[in-house]
């Protein structure tokens, strides 16, 4: 029988795939991606699933699993005078453990990403970042497996094209396997400083200073949890790709009056979120098995039984909305395998 990519998706959409390769090594992650592309064969290379919305058809290809693992640290912090730690991970390792992991060690950096769904070899792709914190700002490298070129290369930080929730792997759909992704942290028990005031006022401290890298996981998580963003079976809010829209970066005079403003070096970010609510799209909006979650305006989620066509003609819906009331085109974060907005 098929795999239903429906059973591997935190959507929980998506139909069968045409055939179905699980690699538990970066070799046999390179060798099955090799085959196919030799073979004329499509390709969908899959992990956390938590970032891609799956046509009700499948896919007619081979999904390759990314079911890599390992972490190793360049020593184990059992020096004092050392104030910092190299850390390879394989692409397929789930991201939150890794987190959870991070923190007991007293590796610093990652402790604002905490909650996150799906793999480590996932989060350069389009550089994870949450609560003031981004993969681009502790990442060291990335070994990758080059689709065109046919090879193995690795790219410093400073080559992956970093910006907001983008890369150069991002930018060049497909072109790039995560192979593994090599940290450089620092050590302690304080995490970096904290950017972003949510979390600052959660903390009770001020924004930029530090706190106890546990305590930031713990506050993170609860924080995420009240938007339905930390995966519960028994929680239909968090059947969802999380955020499904970008936040629009925009002129300064295309800021809509009493939106959120933060500057950039292209323009002024403002929030989908706030920009999806004020066009009348508030939460738990829809009918049917589709709807925006409870918890979360930015979060199309699958109340149980819902098909990948409806989920979509809810987002198109809100694109729309957004765009006939504030003139700005919202861009969706997740990849679409099969299907189109």
């Amino acid at each position: 029988m098929a795999e239903l990519l429906r059973d591997h998706t935190t959507l929980r959409l998506g139909g069968p795939a045409r055939s179905w390769v699980r690699a538990t090594t970066a070799e046999e992650l390179v060798d099955a991606v090799r085959t196919c592309d030799e073979a004329g064969e499509p390709v969908l290379v899959l992990a956390g699933g938590s970032n891609v919305v799956v046509a009700d058809e499948g896919f007619a290809g081979t999904v390759v699993e990314v079911a890599t693992t390992g972490i190793s640290a360049d020593h184990q912090g059992d020096d004092p005078t050392c104030g910092g730690v190299v850390v390879t991970v394989a692409a397929g390792e789930p991201w939150d453990p890794f987190v959870a992991a991070a923190v007991e060690r007293g590796w610093v950096g990652l402790e604002a990403l905490s909650g996150i769904p799906g793999s480590v070899g996932a989060t350069p792709i389009q550089n994870v970042g949450a609560y003031g914190q981004e993969i681009s700002q502790t990442l060291a490298s990335v070994r990758v497996y080059d689709r065109v070129l046919r090879g193995v290369r690795t790219f410093a930080a400073a080559d992956c094209r970093f910006g907001y929730r983008t890369s150069r792997f991002k930018a060049d759909p497909g072109r790039h396997v995560v192979l593994e992704v090599v940290l450089q942290l620092r050590q302690g028990e304080l995490g970096a400083p904290v950017q972003y005031a949510e979390l600052a006022s959660a903390l009770g401290v001020e924004v930029g200073s530090r706190s106890p890298m546990a305590d930031v996981r713990r506050a993170v998580l609860e924080l995420r949890r009240r938007k339905g963003m930390v995966l519960d079976a028994a929680d239909h809010d968090t059947w969802s790709a999380g955020s499904f829209f970008t936040n629009p970066v925009v002129a300064a005079a295309d800021v809509p009056e009493g939106a959120p403003a933060w500057p950039q070096e292209d323009g002024v970010k403002t929030s989908a979120a706030w920009l999806t609510e004020q066009a009348g799209f508030g939460k738990g909006y829809g009918e049917g098995a589709a709807r925006l979650s409870t918890k979360h305006a930015l979060a199309l989620t699958n109340r149980g039984g819902a098909t990948t066509g409806e989920l979509l003609s809810l987002a198109r819906e809100i694109r729309d909305g957004v765009e006939a009331r504030f003139g700005i085109r919202l861009v969706h974060e997740p990849v679409l395998v099969g299907c189109a907005l």
